[in-house]
């Protein structure tokens, strides 16, 4: 399933750089992810990244998106062709 950031974010910039898939940008006034792209790092990592380097603990399981590890890999491999 696809993560999301909620309205803990203190806007740090720690989640963006780490990302894979470039799913996180700048929002207003937080950050957001892009559930199309964010594939929780499945592809490229063991675990999610963002939530690694997350100070605040702010970023969770999007309930809209869910999504098995095989769903998210074959995104993965679509975003990296």
């Amino acid at each position: 399933m696809a993560l999301m950031i909620n309205e803990a974010c203190t806007a740090c910039d720690a989640c963006e750089p780490v990302c894979p898939n470039q799913a996180i940008s700048a929002g207003d006034p937080i950050y957001v992810i892009d559930p199309m792209k964010c594939t929780e790092c499945v592809g490229a990592e063991d675990e999610p990244q963002c939530k690694l380097v997350c100070p605040a603990d702010c970023i969770l399981p999007n309930p809209d998106w869910e999504e098995s590890k095989d769903d998210l890999l074959v995104k993965y491999e679509q975003l990296h062709g």
